[in-house]
Formats: C-alpha cells, sequence, structure tokens
C-alpha cells in the first residue's frame, strides 16, 4: 500500500465513520497533494510526486498545524489550538514513526561518517543525504542542529 491508496482509502472510512475532522483533514491532504502532482507535471514528470515528497508535505503540514495551534493558545482560541492538534493527529496516522532522539543521532553520525565530512562546509551535504533517507521521519530542525554540533565539535 502506498500514500496514493491510503489516503482516499482513509476519506471513505472517515466518510463511513462519519468522522469529520478525519474527512476534512483528509480532503485538505489529497488536494494538496493533487496541487503539487500538476506542479510536477507542469516539470514535465508526468507520474506527478512520488512517496517521499508526500511524507515531505504531510511533514510541512503537521509543522503548520503546530505552528498554529501555538498561536491560536496565544490568541486564547483554545478550541482553534484544538482543532489543529486533532488534524496533527490524523496527519500523522498517515507518515511513518518518526525516529527518537537516539536514532536521530545515530543516523546523523552515520551519514557524517559515510560522507567522510570534517567541517561546517559540509554541512550541506550531510543534511541533503538525511533528507534524501528519512524524509518525514527526522525532524530536520533537530538534525542540522545535531549535525552543527557534531561538526564544530
Amino acid at each position: 500500500m502506498t500514500l496514493r491508496t491510503d489516503i482516499p482509502d482513509g476519506i471513505k472510512t472517515a466518510m463511513k465513520a462519519k468522522d469529520k475532522l478525519s474527512l476534512s483533514t483528509l480532503r485538505l491532504v489529497n488536494a494538496a497533494i493533487k496541487d503539487r502532482d500538476v506542479a510536477a507535471r507542469a516539470e514535465d514528470r508526468p507520474d506527478g510526486i512520488d512517496d517521499a515528497e508526500v511524507l515531505s508535505l504531510l511533514a510541512k503540514m503537521v509543522k503548520q498545524r503546530q505552528e498554529s495551534a501555538t498561536i491560536y493558545e496565544d490568541n486564547g482560541r483554545p478550541e482553534l489550538a484544538e482543532r489543529e492538534r486533532g488534524e496533527i493527529v490524523v496527519i500523522r496516522k498517515y507518515m511513518p514513526k518518526a525516529l527518537s532522539a537516539e536514532e536521530l543521532t545515530a543516523a546523523v553520525k552515520a551519514a557524517i561518517d559515510g560522507l567522510d565530512a570534517t567541517c561546517l562546509k559540509d554541512m550541506g551535504k550531510v543534511m541533503g543525504t538525511l533528507k534524501s533517507e528519512f524524509s518525514g521521519r527526522m525532524d530536520m530542525g533537530k538534525a542540522g542542529a545535531a549535525v552543527k554540533s557534531i561538526l564544530a565539535g
């Protein structure tokens, strides 16, 4: 099963269960994927985006909702913040399990060793490798901080 089939199946399941939050969230996800597909076809990629790009899109959507929830909380709108957090839960069901702090550190060290990175100038190569291998499973902000601390130290 791929995300291309899992998400429409999730929409059908949410419709049958009359789960409004899941239904609206999955419809937004599906629309975002289709939008990216259209953009990809304009770039002469007839198959649209692949699963790695879909995972990247889902990670971006989760991050947007986290930021929105924080803003809603700060402005005294807990009901809207709660809805954003509910959407995060729905989106994360379709993402692979995130790496733990130990796994993230081990992956960063492996990427640095694999590329023979020695200084901060190599950070871009390391981040590119991590992004391609762990798309959707790794918080790139935390990974960047880990790469920087290892290469600077």
